[in-house]
C-alpha cells in the first residue's frame, strides 16, 4: 500500500489529465487521497496478517474516495483480503487467488467486461498473466513482472475503445483515442505490488 500510494501520488497529475479528457477530472486527486488514508490506517498494523490489512485498506478506500474508484478498489482489496484469510505470509498461488477474487469483485460491482474501456481491461490481463506464470513455476517476482506488462498492454488497448461504462460512456465516440484512467491507475498499482514484493525478497 505504501508503494501504491507513492506511485499514484507521483502520477496524480497524469491520471487527472486522462480523466479530464473522458471523466470528471478527479481520478488522480481521489486515488491519492484514498491511498494516503490507507497508509495512515495501516501505520500501526505491523504483525497483522496481509489479508486483514487488505480488508482494512479496502474499507478505508470506500470511506475516503469519491466516484467509482473508491467502491471498486475497496471491493477489490476486501475480496483479496478475504481470499488470503489469516495466512501470515503469501506465496504465488495465494497471491494469484487473491487477485482473481479482486477481479471477480470488480466485475461484479461494476458489471464491466473486457472491451468496456475500464480498469477491467488492465486488471483482467494482469490476473491471467500472474496465474499463468505462477502455475508455470515462475518466481513470484517474475510472475508479477509478467502481470505488470500485461496490465500496461491492457491499459494501452483502451485507447481506441469506445467507453461502454461509467461517465466516459456518455461521450460515445468522443471517448475513443484516450487511455482509460482506471486502467492506467491499475497498471500503477500492479507495478507497485511488484516493487513491494521484490523489496521484500
Amino acid at each position: 500500500m505504501h508503494e501504491a500510494f507513492a506511485a499514484v501520488a507521483a502520477e496524480a497529475d497524469h491520471l487527472t489529465q486522462l480523466d479530464s479528457a473522458i471523466g470528471d477530472g478527479d481520478h488522480g486527486v481521489n486515488l491519492t487521497r484514498g491511498f494516503r488514508a490507507v497508509e495512515q490506517a495501516l501505520a500501526d498494523q505491523d504483525g497483522t496478517p496481509p489479508g486483514k490489512q487488505l480488508i482494512l485498506a479496502g474499507k478505508t478506500l470506500v470511506s475516503t474516495v469519491g466516484g467509482a474508484s473508491g467502491p471498486l478498489w475497496g471491493t477489490a482489496l476486501r475480496r483479496a483480503g478475504r481470499a488470503l484469510g489469516d495466512a501470515a505470509t503469501l506465496d504465488g498461488p495465494a497471491l494469484a487467488g487473491a487477485l482473481e477474487a479482486s477481479l471477480a469483485g470488480v466485475v461484479e460491482l461494476g458489471a464491466a467486461e473486457p472491451g468496456d474501456k475500464t480498469m477491467v481491461d488492465a486488471l483482467g490481463p494482469a490476473v491471467e498473466a500472474l496465474r499463468t506464470a505462477v502455475d508455470g513455476g515462475s518466481s513470484l517476482a517474475d510472475a508479477i513482472a509478467a502481470a505488470t506488462d500485461a496490465a500496461a498492454a491492457g491499459a494501452r488497448s483502451t485507447v481506441p475503445m469506445q467507453a461502454r461504462k461509467g461517465r466516459a460512456s456518455y461521450l460515445g465516440e468522443r471517448s475513443m483515442g484516450h487511455e482509460d484512467p482506471g486502467a492506467a491507475s491499475t497498471t500503477l498499482i500492479v507495478a507497485a505490488l511488484g516493487r513491494a514484493i521484490t523489496a521484500g525478497d
